[in-house]
């Protein structure tokens, strides 16, 4: 538990049942009169108010030495029903952090405010505001409204009513997307002559500093084309590299939070002992002390994508596809599989020959992978990290096949993630759920050669390449698992 973060006395923090018999108390709501912290000043806005950024970067911000002195307002997505309930306890939640050898909960105090997406008023006053120097944003990719070049998708409506809001009334225009409200937030922060200022996205996208910085300009050129001078004098666009499970949340989760502590939480957020945070960029207005509390202050987050990107979700595909046609259901199940684990090992050895990172580097990076798979208190679903695979492995598998063939090399613990994904197309292990069912399916049918050779030209590999040993290799890993799988 933080030294900033703590129960009120009578909390029972040894383990015991505090609900048990009938003289135990009910239990209570969190509140700042005898939990947590004071609220500090905001100086830290952030976009989306999700599991994930509370168990991530309000989180580390708790953590930092200086916390008392950034207190986040933050702003839901389209639903107010957590600005809502979090607003009944004082902004305050319960994270709770389930590790191999039990669950540990956390009061976390950093929300000093919480506000409905819709509340553009206090959006606009934060950004005016000179003290507030940091916006963070966690609202998917699909938020920050790009088109396939992955600039501004200028012909979504709700963009094109934001376009059309701030060009009428810069100052109170109403706007619905994410850069509706920062060019909204940027032209109030303008206006009040308040300074500098940074934005942090925080969604698992590479390179988000640069996906954020041109849908800002492409709205702000179309909003007001002033305001492009601006934004280069006085906004920086900072990248980062997030990570850390965080599952929904479950009654056994709140029931939990109440066994050990009395406190009936229902915005307990679950996650696991890991957590990592890369950034890269300049805060000209000032930041927490992220580094203190562990985060990883760098000159470029590219490496450490790419690391994440090959080990920790590249096996999850081979492990998705793969392990659940031999009929393991979560990660903890098929890790603990020898065959498995060993797949998981061909495929790290193969990923790592190409990562620009120190050996040890990779090696510390592998082990803290292994001991996150095994914990079994995180219920990591094969079939949810299925979805989706027509996108997921072109840029997870296909970029280490390529390397290995560029170095003459077919190497098979590559090559199974993509003949798992065929199986998966074919009806084996877990269930097809993808955006891009309709196209990539009928690829996997007929025979099993026939499968291999369309889909690999689908995702942008030549079947005759080393002489047809890459499709021979994947047809035999196929076949192999087709041998196993139930259907």
């Amino acid at each position: 538990m933080s030294p900033n973060s703590s129960y009120a006395a009578e909390s029972a923090s040894d383990g015991g049942d505090p609900t048990a018999g009938a003289s135990s108390p009910a239990p209570r709501r969190l509140s700042r009169q005898t939990d947590g912290r004071p609220a500090a000043p905001v100086r830290h806005v952030h976009l989306g108010v999700g599991n994930f950024f509370r168990a991530h970067a309000a989180w580390y911000t708790e953590h930092a030495p200086d916390a008392d002195e950034w207190g986040i307002a933050a702003f839901t997505g389209r639903s107010p029903a957590v600005a809502e309930a979090l607003g009944g306890q004082d902004g305050l939640y319960t994270l709770l952090v389930r590790g191999p050898e039990g669950s540990v909960p956390e009061v976390i105090s950093s929300l000093s405010a919480v506000h409905p997406a819709d509340d553009l008023a206090a959006l606009r006053r934060y950004f005016a505001d000179p003290a507030m120097a940091v916006v963070t944003s966690t609202v998917t990719e699909a938020g920050y409204q790009r088109d396939a070049s992955g600039g501004l998708d200028t012909a979504a409506v709700e963009v094109q009513a934001d376009i059309a809001a701030l060009t009428a009334d810069p100052a109170g225009g109403v706007v619905t997307t994410t850069p509706g409200r920062l060019v909204a937030g940027l032209l109030a922060r303008r206006a009040a002559g308040a300074g500098a200022i940074a934005l942090v996205p925080n969604d698992n996208v590479p390179e988000n500093g640069e996906m954020v910085s041109r849908v800002v300009h492409d709205l702000a050129r179309l909003v007001d084309a002033s305001l492009l001078s601006w934004i280069d004098a006085n906004v920086s666009f900072v990248t980062t590299m997030v990570d850390r499970i965080t599952p929904r949340t479950t009654d056994a989760d709140r029931e939990e939070v109440v066994r050990q502590t009395g406190i009936d939480d229902p915005e307990t957020v679950p996650t696991e002992p890991f957590s990592e945070w890369v950034i890269a960029g300049q805060f000209p207005g000032g930041r927490p002390a992220w580094d203190a509390a562990g985060a990883r202050i760098v000159e470029d987050v590219r490496p450490f994508e790419q690391r994440k990107l090959w080990l920790l979700n590249g096996s999850h595909s081979l492990m998705a596809y793969g392990a659940s046609v031999l009929g393991h259901e979560t990660v903890a199940d098929a890790i603990a599989d020898p065959e498995v684990l060993g797949w998981v090992q061909q495929w790290w050895d193969a990923a790592a020959a190409h990562l620009p990172l120190p050996p040890e580097e990779i090696d510390s990076y592998r082990q803290a992978l292994l001991e996150r798979y095994r914990n079994p208190q995180i219920r990591h679903l094969l079939a949810q990290i299925a979805a989706d695979g027509s996108q997921k492995i072109p840029i997870r598998a296909v970029p280490v096949i390529k390397a290995e063939l560029g170095e003459g090399r077919v190497a098979e613990g590559a090559t199974r993630t993509v003949a798992a994904w065929i199986a998966h197309l074919r009806g084996h292990g877990a269930p097809v759920t993808d955006a891009r069912a309709d196209e990539v399916t009928p690829l996997a049918t007929g025979s099993p050669a026939d499968a291999v050779r369309a889909t690999l030209v689908r995702i942008g590999l030549d079947p005759e390449a080393q002489e047809g040993r890459l499709a021979a290799t994947v047809e035999r890993q196929l076949v192999d698992l087709e041998s196993r799988g139930g259907g």
